[in-house]
C-alpha cells in the first residue's frame, strides 16, 4: 500500500463504542422511550451491548458497530425526532481481544485482592 493510497486503509477488526444518544427539540425531557428503542435495534444486532445510566456501549467489527449507531438514528428520528446528537468515545487494540465485561471484570479483580489485602 502507498502511503498516499488512503481509501485502501481497513477498517479495525474489533471495537467498543461507548454512546449517548440525545434526541433535541422533543418537547420531553425524558428520553426513555427513545432509548428503549434503540435497545431494540441493538438487540437485533446481535452485537454485544451494555445499557448503563448515561448511555451504552457496544462491541463488534468496527463497521458492524458504526452501522448499529446509525441504525439507533434512524429509528429515533423514526420516532419523531428531528435533531439527535451523540456522543461517541471509540475505542480498539490490536495485541489482544478483550471484550467489556473482560475489562471490567480486570478492575473487580484487583479491587477485590486490594481488599483482602487490608
Amino acid at each position: 500500500m502507498s502511503p498516499t493510497d488512503y481509501s485502501s486503509i481497513p477498517t479495525p477488526a474489533k471495537c467498543y463504542v461507548d454512546f449517548c444518544l440525545i434526541p433535541v427539540g422533543t418537547g420531553n425531557t425524558s428520553v426513555a422511550r427513545e432509548i428503549a428503542e434503540v435497545q431494540k435495534v441493538l438487540k437485533a444486532s446481535g452485537l454485544a451491548y451494555t445499557l448503563h445510566s448515561a448511555g451504552t456501549t457496544v462491541e463488534g467489527s468496527w463497521d458492524e458497530v458504526m452501522k448499529v449507531v446509525g441504525q439507533a438514528h434512524s429509528v429515533v428520528h423514526q420516532t419523531g425526532a428531528v435533531r439527535i446528537q451523540s456522543s461517541m468515545r471509540v475505542g480498539s487494540r490490536t495485541d489482544k481481544s478483550q471484550t467489556a465485561e473482560q475489562k471490567v471484570k480486570r478492575v473487580e479483580d484487583i479491587l477485590a485482592k486490594d481488599e483482602q489485602s487490608s
